[in-house]
């Protein structure tokens, strides 16, 4: 299965819970901005990768175009399945390859203990999108391997069938297009409530208020499900949209490898997801006979400025080992890959590379109009949302509170839309007055 969690790697990838028990394997803390990678580059690395399915297929091809470039290197991949738990018991005991991703279950403020500094921030982030969730005290310790924007994921050709061949404007405009796609016979919003994890995407949709201190300002904010706030924007959407029926009628039969072909071939219309999923929908589209090109990228229905503004982030970051034993081969390992392997393209993926241009799928995407954002991570409130997460028991981030909110606009929960809203207002905004005190 190639979804979102076989990309480059599924959720957000600033460190969200500290190591436990992984400080006997760390080096220690850097004190230089940049890693000692001196020496000839030469000789074996190893690089851990979550992507199984790539280690004896694209994987070797760019492993013989590293090595022509550079003789007597030999680099092998090493495929771990469960990566964020298996990676994280190497990183206990000191062996973890040369170059590899960065677990998820690493806090930043460990980065130092584990990995390399590659460069300042100032320096690096003028040549590479998507740096700031690796960075840390000024140094960057990780850089990531293609980035994604948000957004739905359209059968372009059914929602010409409706009358709609331009992005609706306003949550309305969208809730209209989808009760004209509707009359043509097709799902017009698939929610993939059972396997749950894209209800996550509801939360990504915060660049449309192109606002840049967004994240600093949500967990300031005691009641968020509130008419002209992102919570009620994009929860209030989805709420409407499964309690005007213009979702698939059971939510608890959903399937997301089913969703694929269907989105691909029409029988629905829209799901959001990203543009990390047009080329599995295009893969689909073209293993059942249907034309790829119906598949395109949409933003969310909403408009600051008169203009659509959708957020963009980078994946996993790729980082090298402080214990490796061939740093240089590392390090040159890592900038080849990011910058000339052509693994973002390939993965339609944008690159990290801000001198590279957008894959197809995302120029199709701003030519509809959307500005892209790289939404800053909080500052002055870093970390306080978890903590309101945590307390509050609202998992903002996953799926378990929009599954309730489908259950209760489809009538299959009590309440209505101002009643959850209201809960939802409550409980975290007790979190909230805790946490923020």
């Amino acid at each position: 299965m190639i979804n979102r969690r076989h990309f480059l790697g599924l959720g957000t990838v600033a460190a969200l819970a500290l190591v436990t028990g992984c400080t006997g394997g760390a080096g220690s803390e850097d004190t230089g901005t940049t890693g000692d990678f001196s020496g000839e580059v030469k000789g074996s690395i190893t690089v851990l990768t979550n992507r199984t399915d790539l280690v004896d297929t694209k994987f070797k091809e760019y492993v013989a175009a590293f090595e022509a470039k550079f003789p007597g290197t030999k680099v092998t991949f090493e495929g771990v399945t469960n990566y964020d738990n298996d990676v994280t018991t190497q990183l206990s005991g000191g062996a973890y390859g040369d170059v590899l991703l960065i677990p998820s279950t690493v806090a930043l403020d460990q980065y130092g203990q584990f990995f390399e500094p590659l460069g300042t921030d100032a320096e690096l982030k003028a040549k590479y999108r998507f740096t700031s969730p690796a960075t840390y005290q000024g140094k960057v310790y990780g850089l990531s391997l293609g980035g994604i924007a948000k957004g739905f994921v359209v059968n372009k050709r059914i929602w010409a069938q409706a009358g709609v061949t331009a992005p609706p404007k306003t949550p309305e405009e969208f809730l209209a297009g989808l009760a004209a796609v509707a009359k043509t016979g097709a799902v017009p919003y698939y929610t993939n409530y059972k396997d749950a994890w894209p209800l996550g995407e509801w939360n990504s949709q915060r660049a449309v208020l192109a606002d840049p201190a967004i994240n600093d300002k949500f967990p300031a904010d005691a009641s968020p499900w509130q008419p002209g706030k992102i919570a009620y924007l994009a929860d209030g959407l989805l709420y409407d949209v499964v309690n005007r029926k213009l979702s698939e009628k059971d939510p608890l039969t959903t399937n997301w490898e089913g969703s694929k072909p269907m989105l691909a071939t029409g029988k629905t219309a829209a799901m959001l997801l990203g543009s990390w999923a047009v080329p599995q929908i295009q893969e689909a589209a073209k293993a059942a006979g249907a034309n790829p090109d119906d598949i395109g990228l949409w933003p969310f229905p909403y408009q600051t400025g008169g203009k659509f503004h959708a957020a963009i982030d980078g994946d996993k970051m790729a980082a090298v080992s402080k214990n490796s034993k061939n740093k240089a081969t590392a390090k040159a390992f890592l900038d080849w890959f990011v910058n000339d392997s052509g693994f973002a393209t390939d993965q339609q993926a944008i690159p990290p590379a801000i001198s590279q241009p957008l894959p197809a799928a995302l120029q199709a995407f701003t030519g509809t109009g959307v500005e892209l954002l790289e939404v800053p991570a909080a500052v002055t409130n870093s970390g306080k949302e978890d903590e309101i997460i945590k307390e509050s028991e609202i998992d903002l981030k996953g799926e378990i509170y929009r599954q309730k909110l489908i259950d209760t606009a489809r009538g299959a929960a009590k309440g209505d839309k101002d009643s959850y809203f209201a809960e939802l207002n409550k409980r975290w905004g007790a979190a909230q007055s805790q946490v923020m005190k």
